[in-house]
């Protein structure tokens, strides 16, 4: 083997887990390629030194899936590369940034990016979590000045256990799917879970359990960066000089005290904020000229806020808005808002304010997904929007960004378990929720909003869903700890943790946890997940005040639909030639019909806004399939005139002969005499004679 490569493994859960470097990518600083079970995946890392302060760590986490991975083909006719990432390929993309991010020093501003590529899965082990494990590798293995190893697992709940590690066909049975990152010392660093309503404290089971688990790939992930033994390079600090901050301090710290210490609205708030930033350039300007950096004003100013707004929970155990550390901000709601849409809500919590809208669609509408296990379908998806004027700028519009793709996704998440199945209710359900002003936890205000919107609908959810933001604050330290629930933009900024959950009053749908430390103690996860339960069920009643319960009836403008279950040989005699039969029901009754093929039988979706066309294609439908029974009456149409009867289509599709000897019990002499082409009339079914020929009458009888 080449001396070069670097290889280390672990027995984690029956499963054996392997690290390699050494081999692939040379040009990056770093790569290693994972391997558990069949599935394999490459992560490299590569930086670009930082010739100035950008404000911020300019980290891009990139994750692949290739298609080839699966053994397959993208089925598009005229493209067959891949293409943008799936949303849920960005919200894995999302979870590795919230775990890597805050382990880079604070003042590090080199330019990074980690890519993980999807290089081949099995049907057991799942790439996401692989994906997490190397990412956390390369870095530790890197020269980069990465700090903190952490250890990614998967959790399930499957018939009441908790299982570590499941396998991926087992996550569709099971009530959890917890992803959870962990470091050294029993701490959480990041975490994403979608749950079937399963209790609170059951969540907190799962997150306790975990930490145990990672420990070992803690410890396995450390021991392969030591046989690496990559010496981590020094780096350009970028932060405020201490001289700046102790000057900017003496000058303007009276000022950022009184304006944090006095309570007050955003606005009023950050205006006040923007002149003392003003005021400061100034001054410095005019004492410094060009040695003055306006970058390391504003970053000294913001650390002083900062300090305040920490000190005032901590100390004082107040807020900035004048709240208590556990108080909601004042809730409103409205349903039915806007008209001819299916569905409308607005949820505000303060200046948090979201719109909410329903439409509903035909059961074919369902969005197909291409994966590396093949296509995929979902009957319901939630947007989430948030332009630039949500803050008071203005914005490029375009596609949405990563952020505003992980926000829908959540919210997604959190209304999936309420939902109807397809028998209960028929549609494809999408809802966008346009979020007119930002102050925080706009993404669980647009879960609130979700559920006012679908009710309002009349989509008959099993339960109304609410959702929190939880915010913590510590010292510089991390001894003293505060949490804070329902915070607000600038306690967001200045503080330490955003964990999201969202649920009903009996249990959990969804979470998302992101920080800017290295860890969270395990230790405070129960009172956050109190915290958080307590306010749900707080906005929750709330909300009841508006509505209730779901709509009993579908707005005037939203379609109805009734369905029609055919034998699966029966799909061609509806669809017709080259779409003849289906284009016809749709032309003559103005109902717009689709067909779901299922395993043994298929379903005929009719929808229209209007109850009369909908009966009148059902009617078009169940005659199409209708089976000829002897003796039965029919109203027919004549098609065809011989000289010896005529031909009549009795049921679509189906025709029969209309002999001249029965057209009546008298003698007739001539055809036309009685009866004409495209005349209505009504014939039963005589016989049906040995090829499978319809002989009729218009001889009744007594």
């Amino acid at each position: 083997m080449n001396e070069n490569i670097i290889e280390s493994s672990i027995n984690f859960q029956g499963r054996e887990i392997k690290l390699q470097t050494g081999k692939l990518a040379p040009q990056a600083d770093m790569s290693v390629l994972a391997q558990m079970g069949e599935t394999t995946v490459l992560a490299t890392v590569v930086a670009k030194k930082a010739t100035e302060d950008p404000g911020f760590l300019p980290l891009t986490i990139n994750y692949e899936e290739k298609l080839y991975a699966g053994g397959l083909i993208k089925s598009a006719r005229w493209v067959k590369r891949e293409g943008r990432p799936s949303d849920e390929n960005t919200v894995t993309a999302r979870l590795m940034d919230h775990a890597i991010r805050p382990l880079f020093p604070k003042d590090y501003r080199d330019e990074v990016q980690v890519i993980v590529t999807v290089l081949s899965v099995d049907e057991e082990n799942n790439p996401e979590i692989l994906s997490m494990i190397a990412a956390s590798a390369v870095l530790s293995a890197s020269s980069l000045p990465f700090s903190g190893t952490f250890g990614s697992l998967q959790i399930g709940y499957i018939d009441n256990e908790f299982v570590i590690s499941p396998k991926v066909e087992d996550l569709n049975k099971s009530d959890l799917n917890l992803i959870v990152s962990y470091l050294d010392g029993e701490k959480v660093q990041a975490m994403e879970a979608s749950c079937n309503l399963l209790p609170d404290e059951k969540v907190k089971e799962a997150i306790k359990l975990g930490y145990s688990h990672a420990k070992n790939l803690i410890d396995f992930i450390n021991d392969f960066a030591k046989k690496v033994n990559k010496p981590k390079e020094e780096y350009v600090s970028f932060s405020a000089g201490k001289e700046m901050y102790n000057e900017a301090k003496s000058k303007f710290d009276k000022q950022i005290q009184d304006l944090v210490y006095n309570p007050k609205n955003k606005e009023d708030y950050w205006n006040t904020f923007d002149q003392i930033k003003a005021e400061a350039k100034k001054y410095f300007e005019e004492k410094y000229g060009e040695d003055y950096s306006e970058n390391e004003v504003v970053i000294a100013l913001d650390k002083i806020q900062s300090m305040h707004i920490r000190n005032l929970a901590l100390d004082d155990k107040k807020r900035i808005d004048g709240r208590a550390l556990d108080e909601v901000r004042k809730i409103s709601s409205e349903v039915n808002i806007l008209p001819r849409v299916h569905g409308s809500a607005l949820f505000s919590r303060e200046l948090t304010q979201v719109l909410s809208v329903t439409t509903l669609g035909s059961p074919a509408n369902t969005l197909l997904r291409e994966t590396l296990y093949g296509e995929e379908e979902s009957r319901y998806f939630h947007h989430y929007v948030a332009l630039g004027f949500s803050t008071g700028e203005p914005s490029r519009l375009g596609s949405p960004g990563r952020r505003e793709i992980g926000h829908g996704m959540l919210a997604q998440k959190a209304l999936v378990p309420v939902l109807p199945s397809l028998d209960e209710f028929p549609y494809v359900i999408r809802v966008v929720s346009e979020v007119l002003s930002q102050n925080g936890s706009s993404s669980m205000a647009s879960v609130c909003g979700s559920s006012l919107s679908l009710m309002d609908a009349g989509v008959p959810i099993k339960d109304i869903v609410g959702g929190i933001s939880v915010g913590l604050i510590t010292d510089d330290k991390n001894e003293k700890f505060e949490i804070l629930t329902d915070i607000q933009g600038a306690e967001d900024f200045s503080g330490f943790m955003d964990y999201k959950m969202a649920g009903t009053k009996t249990g959990v749908s969804a979470i998302q946890m992101d920080i800017k430390l290295a860890g969270i103690p395990l230790s405070l996860f129960d009172t956050i997940l109190d915290r958080s339960k307590s306010a749900r069920l707080h906005i929750i009643s709330e909300m009841e005040k508006t509505i209730q319960k779901p709509n009993t009836e579908l707005k005037e403008h939203a379609p109805k639909i009734q369905k029609v279950t055919i034998a699966k040989d029966e799909i061609g005699l509806i669809i017709g030639s080259g779409g003849k039969t289906i284009k016809e029901i749709q032309e003559k009754t103005g109902a717009t019909l689709d067909i779901i093929e299922e395993e043994d039988k298929g379903i005929v979706a009719i929808m229209s806004t209007d109850i009369e066309s909908i009966e009148k294609a059902v009617n078009f439908v169940k005659k199409l399939i209708e089976k000829p029974e002897v003796g039965k009456v029919y109203d027919g149409v004549v098609t065809k005139i011989f000289d010896f009867g005529a031909l009549v289509e009795f049921l679509p599709g189906k025709e029969g002969l209309l002999h001249v000897s029965e057209m009546s019990d008298e003698y007739v002499k001539n055809v036309s005499d009685v009866i004409k082409e495209n005349q209505e009339v009504q014939v039963k079914l005589k016989e049906i004679g040995d090829r499978g020929k319809f002989v009729l009458t218009k001889k009744f009888g007594k």
